[in-house]
Formats: structure tokens, sequence, C-alpha cells
């Protein structure tokens, strides 16, 4: 078989529309919204914003940035925020008016912030309070005025806040001419800049369309059969609660967490922060149904005792994704979630989100799978001699189908590596059976040991079976024998660390049985044969993706060169 693709029928996806227009409007042939349930719900104050408020925001909020910057057609608006409930109503604004958003993490610094503005040609940024001082810094140094700097909060100052443009756009006349796509013009609109994960060298700019957007809703929402009155197994129904714990800047949260999740009738409480404590709280307080998960959050709910103290038998559906999330740690999940569907999910900024994702028919996705081809997607498994593998064969991943980003932003050379005739080179080695999708691991994170390939990703879900490892990252580290080794860093449990204290006999005695636990289920050239070093934590970025380069770094200036051999 050359190419995979289920035979599930995708329905019309409109392509005269922009994001705000297939949301806010009232569509035919969609789920509908029970009309007391909100779109967003603020969690720390449980303030409900209905559909009517949203739409009335990001009118108002639209107007006043025509009015007072002249945003319009091509613009680029720096959105740099925690989730807010205003973030998606800034989106849509600057959707309304042609322009274009390029997301940013609000984590950033000074320079990351202006390698942003760069590489973007930001024109306006809106800033949560949080952010002003590195928005505020970054702005002077691309050459933008102060005044080109909203605030997405209350009285910031000098600052012209969110709160005084909404009504002020709203008590004047409408400034702009309401945008009319043609047919097929959404395609190459362009919606968003957002920045790719960046595990080697320097973020690139994906470009992505309206129409890619709207098209993975769709395939998620026909994946699940949302609008099937027939489909009683059904796990996304209108007025079901998702929580928003993942970052909105990031795709994953983006497109999946919030966009489908309000295509399908479903109110999103918005957390601004991850608090393992105050989000297991959440899930009681508002009833959330729904999960949106990265395996670190997975690995709290399974480790920590707290857990026990709160009733989350009316969760629903739990989706893990932006990471490998290992066997056992999903059977763990699933006895803790009792009565939801559980599984993985798998794509990537430049396939414009999902690719493919868990049977939510099914109590539990399979084991290893990162879920089920989307709806209209076709895949293909390239092996390393350049030939088509069959199923069951390794190979990395190729696909296409009408989500895919368009390019890089002003990288010729990277959008040809990646962007091939219509195909998009994941990067990942994968295989697929029964239309599933088995992620091996990413190319360039596989360890060559004396000639095997080893997956980093598969000594990590064994080693965090170990009672007393609370987190773990596996990195390759040079030997003059093996060409490469395994080297664990492990982040002990809080009872591991409390036992060990600084007593350096228990400490070791600690990494033996880490070792001894990776040799006694794996084959030899698969040992931690670089050892295991304990860590604090595992750095990653906030999509829950290990920054495994930070960590190779460290190991290779903790260790001697490699003598040459003559």
């Amino acid at each position: 078989m050359a190419t995979f693709q289920v035979d599930t029928p995708l329905p019309h996806i409109p392509d005269d529309l922009t994001i705000p227009q297939f949301i806010l409007r009232e569509i035919g042939g969609r789920p509908v919204r029970p009309r007391d349930i909100p779109f967003f719900i603020e969690d720390a104050t449980g303030r409900k914003v209905s559909y009517e408020e949203v739409h009335a925001r990001t009118l108002g909020l639209a107007n006043a940035l025509s009015l007072r910057w002249d945003i319009g057609h091509g613009d680029v608006v720096c959105l740099i925020s925690p989730n807010h409930v205003d973030y998606m109503p800034t989106i849509w604004a600057v959707h309304t008016l042609g322009g274009i958003v390029t997301p940013s993490n609000p984590s950033y610094n000074i320079e990351e912030l202006v390698y942003q503005l760069r590489t973007t040609n930001a024109k306006l940024i809106v800033a949560h309070p949080l952010c002003l001082g590195a928005a505020t810094a970054a702005a002077k140094t691309v050459g933008l005025s102060p005044t080109s700097i909203i605030s997405l909060g209350r009285e910031q100052g000098s600052y012209v806040t969110l709160e005084e443009l909404i009504p002020f756009g709203a008590s004047r006349a409408e400034n702009y001419k309401a945008i009319r796509l043609r047919r097929g013009e959404a395609q190459t609109k362009l919606a968003f800049l957002c920045l790719s994960s960046g595990t080697t060298g320097k973020p690139k700019a994906v470009v992505i369309s309206h129409y890619c957007v709207i098209a993975n809703v769709i395939q998620m929402a026909t994946h699940y059969r949302v609008n099937d009155p027939s489909y009683s197994r059904c796990r996304i129904r209108p007025g079901d609660t998702a929580m928003a714990v993942l970052p909105m800047f990031h795709i994953y949260g983006l497109v999946v967490n919030v966009h489908t999740s309000l295509f399908c009738g479903m109110a999103v409480l918005v957390v601004p922060k991850f608090n393992f404590q105050s989000f297991l709280e959440n899930i009681v307080k508002y009833k959330v149904t729904h999960l949106h998960l990265v395996p670190p959050q997975i690995l709290l709910l399974c480790k920590q005792p707290i857990v026990k103290k709160y009733d989350l038998s009316h969760v629903r559906y739990c989706m893990s994704g932006a990471a490998p999330l290992g066997g056992e740690l999903m059977k763990q999940v699933s006895k803790i979630l009792c009565n939801a569907s559980i599984g993985q999910g798998y794509g990537m900024t430049e396939t414009c989100t999902t690719i493919s994702a868990f049977d939510g028919s099914s109590k539990m996705g399979r084991i290893g799978s990162a879920g089920r081809l989307m709806p209209g997607l076709v895949a293909k498994v390239v092996k390393g001699d350049g030939n088509l593998a069959s199923e069951g064969e390794e190979g990395e991943l190729w696909v296409k189908g009408p989500s895919m980003s368009l390019r890089y932003l002003n990288n010729p050379d990277a959008t040809a590596e990646t962007f091939v005739d219509g195909w998009v080179r994941t990067g990942d080695e994968v295989i697929i059976k029964d239309h599933e999708v088995y992620v091996v691991d990413r190319l360039k994170e596989i360890m060559k040991v004396r000639g095997f390939q080893v997956a980093p990703a598969e000594l990590e879900a064994h080693i965090l079976l170990h009672a007393d490892v609370a987190d773990v990252c596996v990195v390759g580290v040079p030997d003059e024998y093996s060409g490469e080794v395994p080297l664990a860093y492990v982040v002990p449990s809080a009872k591991a660390l409390r036992a060990m204290g600084k007593n350096a006999l228990r400490q070791a005695k600690f990494k033996q049985a880490v070792i001894k636990h990776v040799a006694d289920a794996k084959v030899n050239y698969k040992h931690l044969t670089g050892g295991v070093e304990l860590i604090g934590s595992i750095p990653k970025n906030p999509s829950g993706k290990i920054l495994r380069r930070v960590l190779r770094a460290r190991a290779k200036e903790n260790r001697p060169p490699i003598a040459a051999r003559l």
C-alpha cells in the first residue's frame, strides 16, 4: 500500500469564510449550542461570557483597531498573554479586519520577543499586564512606538486597554468594510503566523490560513461524529465543558482545545496558569467533562496522592498530546478518570494541528498509538532508501490534506525541506497499522547504539513505571565503543528525595535501582550504559514537550570528549 487514508467521508469545508465568521455565525449542519451555555468561563471568578457578549466584544474591538491603528488586510498583530477570556475575541477582531495574528509565548524574554516581532513584521502588540515589560522593551528595540501597545487588562497607566477600546469601538460608526471572501480565497487568506517549537535553531514562523483552521476543526468533528444523532457513543456533546489549561498561543490549545470545542457547542473554561491543586478543584467546581492535556499533567494525575480527594467521575474525555504517552501511564490514568475515554492525539504546527486522534467510542485508545488518521488526510511512510513503506513498516511520515499549513514565512530553504509538492514531512519515524499511527520517535532524536536504533521515548515510558521516579529524560551521549549510549536524567519522587537526602551512598543506590529497572526489561543495547543523573526538573516547553537539546548539551559539557583514533 503506497498511501494510507480512512474511508470516513469529509463534509464540505467552507472556503469562503474567515475563522470568526465560521465560529460566530450560526451555520447549518453544525452542532447547536444550547442558549444557556456560555462561550467562555473565567476560572478565577466564574464569570460567564455568552455568545452575544463575545460577538459584541469582537466587533467593538475590531472597529477600535480600525479607527485608532488602521489595522487592515495583511497587518500583523502580536498577541502575548496567558490564557484569557478576551484572547479569542482579540484574535477574531484582527481577523475581522483582514489582519494576521502572531501568538507569542508569554514567558518570552525581550530577545525572544524581538525575534518574533522582526520575523513577522508585527505592527501592533496586545500584551497581558504581566507581559508589558518585555513588550515595551521589545517594541522599542524594533522601532514600534509605545502607543503601539495595548494592555489586555484594566487601567495600566499610560497604556490603552481593551476595556477602553471595546466600548469606544462599539459607540462609533463602523470604520471598516466587512470582509467577504471569494470562493477558495480562505485557502490563501492568512490568519496566523505561529512559531514552530524550535527544537533545532531559531523558531520558524508557520504560515496558516483561515481554511487550515476551519478544515482541522471539521476533520476533528467528523472523526468524533459530533453531529451524528444516530451515534449514541459520542463523547463530545453540545453543552459540555472543556478546560482550556493548555496555552492558547500553542497550536494544540489554539485549534484543538478552543476552536474545536467551541464549534462543537461546548463551554470553554479559561485557565491562565496550570496549578495542579487548582486544576483538580476547577474540574470539580465547573463539572469539566473534557480535558486536553500533555503527558506531564497526566503524570501528576497518576502520581500525586491528592487526586484521591476529588471526584472526577464526570470527566468523559481526556486527550493527551504534544509528546508521547506511555501505555502504563494510560492504563493508570484510566483508573483515575474512570468514566472517561482516554487516548492520544498527534499533530504539529506545520499540519495546522491534528494528524491523528484516538477513537472516542472506546474506553481507551490503543496502547502506543497516537490515534487514527483524520478524515480527509492522506499519509505515506517513506523508508530510509526513499521507497514507500507498507503497512507495519517503519519510515518517516509524510502527510497531505486540507489543513496543511502553507509554508514558513520568508524561509524558502526550510520551506523546500518540509513542504514538498503538497506533502508535509513530519520528521517523525512512524508505523501505520489499521490506519493507527505509532510514533517511534523523532528521527533526529533516535540514538544509534552499536548500529541499533534506540528511541528515548521507549526508555522514558519504562523508567516512569518505577515507583520512585517522578519524571525522566533520556539522551544519547558519545561512547568510543558503541558510538552512542543512553543516559537518563531522572527526577526522583518526593518520597525518594526525602529518603536519600544528600547521602551520596543512598543516591548511588537509587541510580543503580533505575539502571537495574531498565536492564531487567530491555535488550542490552538499550541499557543505561551512559548512567543516571539526578535532576530537579526536566526542561520542557509550554506544551509539555521535553527540551531534549538542553539536556543533550548539558551531558556534552559534563563529559570529556572522545579522543580521535589514529
